[in-house]
């Protein structure tokens, strides 16, 4: 039977991150994916205009009519936009028997927040005890830990940091700094740095949801996390590389098309 991968995220409307990206990074990865949708946006590759966050009751029934009919193998959030959304998908989160990747989003590409301020400690203390992995960029581990994170050393200490919250596992994606794209992972109380070229361009658009989609997807196969985790990076290295050139901003990555990785 097929795989199935399931994201719990916000919509985009340009289809370069959020949910849509998750489904075209299940998509190639070969698994089946489902979505529940926790918020609109209205948003292209050069600015988001308005955010519209659903109600908590009506995410909520979509998660249980999906988990109800098709169970995935694993799932991932990504944007939750608000306490309400997260406490709710937290206490569901207690009772699955797959495994939960979380991606904090909680800034846009262009610099729109997509969390409420009020809600940073529902992710922190009730979501993260329930997550198997999350996957922070540089300013969303700084806000999580209030630490300044300017090099691998401090990568590792804020992942350490992170993992105090009880998330079984932690990648902070090094994106933001000079030099090469370095991320680094927490695991079992062992740190692992894991480096590519980094690839000089704009279109970025989404590059944190396609690296956790495509980690939930493999795991989802049954890969362990090591592998998941650096298979993935390989991918998104190679969907950068090979982006389609899109729009006038921040432009998508390849998801639409098999990427050497």
């Amino acid at each position: 039977m097929i795989p199935v991968a399931l994201t719990i995220a916000g919509s985009d409307p340009s289809g370069g991150a959020g949910l849509q990206a998750d489904l075209k990074t299940f998509h190639q990865h070969g698994v089946y994916g489902t979505s529940v949708v926790t918020l609109l946006t209205v948003q292209n590759t050069q600015a988001v205009s308005a955010v519209e966050i659903l109600d908590s009751d009506f995410v909520l029934a979509q998660l249980d009519a999906v988990l109800d009919d098709i169970p995935p193998n694993a799932a991932k959030t990504g944007a939750l936009g608000n306490a309400a959304i997260i406490e709710a998908i937290a206490e569901r989160a207690k009772l699955f028997s797959f495994r939960l990747v979380v991606d904090p989003v909680m800034v846009s590409k262009h610099g729109a927040a997509l969390i409420d301020d009020d809600a940073v400690d529902a992710f922190t203390y009730k979501l993260l005890p329930n997550a198997f992995l999350v996957t922070p960029n540089l300013p969303e581990a700084a806000k999580l830990t209030a630490l300044e994170i300017t090099d691998v050393r401090s990568m590792e200490k804020a992942a350490a940091a992170i993992a105090r919250f009880g998330v079984e596992n932690v990648l902070i994606k090094g994106g933001h700094l000079d030099g090469d794209a370095v991320d680094v992972l927490w695991t079992e109380g062992q740190t692992y740095t894991l480096r590519a070229q980094r690839v000089d361009t704009r279109h970025t658009h989404g590059t944190g949801c396609v690296l956790s989609a495509a980690i939930t997807a493999r795991l989802a196969k049954g890969e362990d996390l090591f592998t998941a985790v650096k298979a993935a990076k390989q991918f998104i290295t190679a969907a950068i590389r090979t982006n389609p050139g899109l729009g006038n901003g921040f432009g998508p990555v390849n998801l639409h098309s098999g990427t050497d990785f």
